[in-house]
């Protein structure tokens, strides 16, 4: 039997990876069947087409996964597919949340003939199974014998066979623009693909925050691969690059990747140990970046980037959301503290928030900038089905779109907040993401920058664009030409340099995604 794995778009903004759902489950289905891959942010197909894409390749199963903002879409494929009549099965957090929602048992139209709760690890085989011989179930669930749910044990984690995989449609270096092309290729960069993998260490976050979804999806106790198991895949990924000649990047899409900080440094070192560094990218709480041995070894290890979720300078916020383990006045000494081993740090944001008051932008950005320079996202607080935030929210009669994901609308509010306006908030978030992402604090970023390696502050640079792109639309060849011609500065400012770089007589930077010797500050 043939298999899609379909994951959609959210028809407005692009993810800059691949999801690691759809990779798994190819290495877990049975043998006998061909496995085929779409990602909507990679190869963005209307419904049509994807309808045209199953029947050319005789796919007898559909399996989407999507979150809560790409619902709609995976739903309104997901009829196309079936209307066509291609079974689907819908699995992933959303639909583990509402299950009832895809089946059309609560009212509204059916979008799937089977939906797969939890993590799939186990379940996937079945279905396919059931599948082939066209006796899906409608609901397949990880239960015990008890009726309770079992997670994956990640000891016999499978592999996932990189090497083997056609990963054309994730190749970054199709989607940079001419310009950014033709800079890199000035100073050297000879890469033929740029890929950004995802990897997971573990699974399980035993925090709880109010508004999230990972605790109970994963749950709230944690598992762990091997270190073996995880070396062995960033070997893997290193000898691709260099059979590609190009470059690999992985993000560690553990939703804690130092939750357990013995376990993370035990991890590191057998990293370093075995020269399995690539560079990478992962989630972790500012509270264990305290830790630093810990800082020192994931510099070490290869890692660029730390995706924080700092979420709020106010401290009564934090508590009201159930994150007050986050501490605002430790902030600063941790990001100074990434610096100084040359970690980059992208800081998350929550606008909307209960003791949010009008002007909240303004004094967020105050202190942002009086920390080393990152790429901060900003967004508004969003009630998720089945999260404690949506109970409480519901129960108090504030929530104003109850099924928002139906009509999904970013950085829109979806509940009444209470010391600031609905429209006040999505304003306060737009002055943020316009204020951090202007060519004028670009300019002050890069010259902050200016001590730092080339490569380092051109992927920076870089990085700074793309980013701006999750708020501002630059989708189009036009609104990248205005982007780029925004930011001249800088970038001319770059390209001067790669200029006399390229022609002076003298030994050339190799351009390099490897972690440099951490530098201070300029006075």
């Amino acid at each position: 039997m043939n298999i899609l794995l379909y994951n959609p778009d959210n028809e407005i903004t692009n993810n800059f990876m691949p999801h690691l759902w759809m990779f798994l489950l190819k290495s877990l289905t049975p043998p006998g069947h061909k496995v085929f891959l779409i990602d909507g942010n990679a190869r963005r197909l209307s419904r049509e087409e994807l309808v045209e894409y199953v029947r050319e390749n005789h796919i007898g199963l559909v399996g989407i996964g999507a979150m809560t903002r790409m619902i709609r879409k995976a739903y309104h494929m997901a009829d196309a597919l079936r209307a066509a009549g291609v079974p689907v099965v819908m699995g992933g957090p959303h639909v583990t949340e509402v299950p009832d929602e895809p089946l059309g048992r609560d009212g509204e139209p059916r979008h799937a003939d089977a939906v797969a709760l939890g993590e799939a690890d186990q379940t996937w085989p079945a279905i396919v199974a059931d599948a082939e011989r066209g006796t899906l179930k409608e609901i397949y669930a990880p239960l015990n014998t008890d009726g309770k749910e079992v997670k994956p044990c990640l000891d016999d984690y499978p592999v996932i066979p990189w090497d083997r995989m056609d990963l054309d449609q994730f190749n970054l270096i199709k989607h940079f623009p001419k310009m950014a092309r033709r800079l890199l290729s000035l100073f050297g960069m000879t890469w033929q693909s740029f890929h950004l993998i995802p990897i997971e260490s573990g699974r399980g976050c035993p925090y709880g925050c109010e508004f999230c979804t990972v605790t109970g999806f994963f749950g709230d106790s944690i598992r762990f691969r091997s270190n073996e198991s995880v070396v062995n895949e960033l070997l893997m990924l290193k000898a691709l690059e260099k059979r590609e000649k190009g470059k690999v990047a992985v993000f560690f899409i553990d939703d804690n990747f130092a939750i357990n900080a013995r376990r993370t440094k035990s991890l590191l070192r057998e990293i370093i140990a075995r020269d399995a560094q690539v560079p990478w990218v992962a989630q972790i709480s500012m509270n264990l970046l305290r830790d630093e041995e810990l800082v020192s070894l994931i510099a070490q290890s290869g890692c660029r980037w730390i995706f924080m979720g700092l979420e709020s300078i106010d401290p009564e916020n934090l508590k009201s959301v159930s994150k007050g383990f986050n501490k605002p006045d430790e902030y600063k000494a941790v990001l100074e503290r990434l610096a100084r081993h040359n970690l980059h740090a992208i800081t998350s944001f929550i606008f909307g928030m209960d003791n949010d008051r009008p002007g909240v932008a303004a004094r967020t950005l105050e202190v942002i900038r009086s920390w080393p320079p990152g790429l901060p996202v900003f967004g508004l607080l969003t009630p998720y089905p089945a999260t404690p935030l949506y109970d409480r929210l519901a129960a108090a009669g504030r929530l104003t779109r109850p099924k928002h994901w139906l009509e999904f609308k970013p950085f829109t509010m979806g509940f009444t907040p209470l010391g600031i306006s609905t429209d006040q908030a999505e304003a306060e978030v737009r002055q943020a993401w316009s204020s951090s992402y202007s060519p004028e604090t670009i300019a002050s970023t890069m010259g902050w920058l200016e001590s730092r390696s080339f490569p380092d502050r051109l992927i920076h640079l870089l990085c700074c664009l793309a980013f701006r792109g999750i708020y501002f639309p630059q989708m189009t060849r036009r609104e990248w030409a205005q982007v780029l011609f925004q930011n001249r500065g800088p970038i001319l400012h770059l390209l001067a340099q790669a200029m006399e770089l390229k022609f002076k007589p003298q030994p050339r930077e190799p351009f390099s995604l490897d972690p440099q010797l951490p530098v201070e500050r300029p006075a």
